[in-house]
């Protein structure tokens, strides 16, 4: 008896031991790279704390960077009980939280607006609100300071070295990008929400406080980060409005006060800049997850 005449089988869709080959080759170059990121970005760091550890002699004495051989706190602690280093750090918190309270409520106020008021023109306005940020702060500084002198002379109101000026001129940075990312925020909340909180006879400011404001928290999360590191870390505007000592912010004034001449005091501008870097380390680290959530938001929205 004939037997019956069988297919060939099919061959596997899949090659199994392929993918395993691919997916091993990709974790290995995926942790190659994170390896060589975290030892690019983390050197810097890791070369100011041990320096910040280390008397003047000793980094004087040319010994290898990378040894501690008799490591201190007494950078640390002159900094600390400096009235110096205390004021500037005083200023820099007095700015920061003034800036960002300014910068949340223009930028939620103005997303708001041109994301679910729709106007003639509220697209081309939101994109313009962003170009604004496009344009770097060493271009901007300059007429800056032309109209405040302008004002200083023409109306006797001085606005140079004063650390609240910086109040004003910070926003320019913040407020536009901060606009962008809660745009996006914004425009990514079903619009049934507002549709039917006005039918219910809510007015716009009820719509946002009350519904857009509780759905928005990592976005304005994201942007109150944003704003803080901004106000916190800027050097250029308070380096060019400021110049008494007193009126110093943290940046500018460890690099003015310890530097001397041709004189470097390097134990304590490194222990300084670790100390600067701390509050907006320590919202990062607790925020992070906010952070990025809004900023994918952001991005992606609008």
């Amino acid at each position: 008896m004939a037997k019956p005449h069988t297919l060939p089988a099919a061959p596997p869709l899949f090659n199994y031991g392929s993918m395993s080959r691919d997916r091993r080759r990709a974790l290995f170059w995926s942790y190659f790279f994170l390896l060589v990121f975290a030892i690019f970005f983390l050197t810097p760091p890791i070369y100011m704390l041990i320096t910040s550890l280390k008397t003047s002699a000793e980094i004087s004495a040319g010994v290898s960077p990378w040894i501690i051989q008799s490591p201190t706190l007494a950078n640390f602690a002159g900094l600390l009980a400096d009235p110096k280093f205390i004021r500037f750090f005083w200023n820099s918190s007095i700015v920061s939280i003034l800036v960002v309270s300014i910068t949340m409520v223009v930028s939620v106020l103005a997303a708001f607006s041109l994301a679910r008021m729709k106007f003639w023109g509220s697209a081309s306005l939101a994109t313009g609100v962003f170009l604004t940020y496009l344009v770097p702060d060493t271009l901007l500084f300059i007429p800056l300071f032309k109209m405040f002198a302008w004002v200083n002379e023409t109306m006797g109101i001085q606005l140079i070295n004063q650390w609240w000026v910086l109040v004003i001129l910070y926003p320019t940075l913040t407020v536009p990008f901060c606009t962008w990312i809660m745009i996006g925020y914004f425009a990514s909340i079903p619009k049934e929400l507002d549709e039917a909180a006005l039918i219910d006879g809510a007015t716009w400011f009820q719509t946002l406080f009350q519904i857009f404001i509780p759905v928005a928290v990592p976005g304005i999360i994201a942007a109150t980060i944003f704003a803080f590191t901004v106000s916190w870390a800027q050097f250029l505007y308070p380096l060019a409005f400021t110049t008494s000592a007193d009126q110093l912010v943290l940046p500018v004034g460890i690099i003015t006060t310890l530097i001397k001449g041709d004189v470097f005091n390097w134990g304590q501008i490194m222990a300084g800049a670790l100390l600067g870097a701390a509050p907006p380390l320590i919202i990062y680290a607790f925020l992070m997850d906010y952070y990025i959530a809004g900023l994918t938001a952001g991005s992606t929205k609008g």
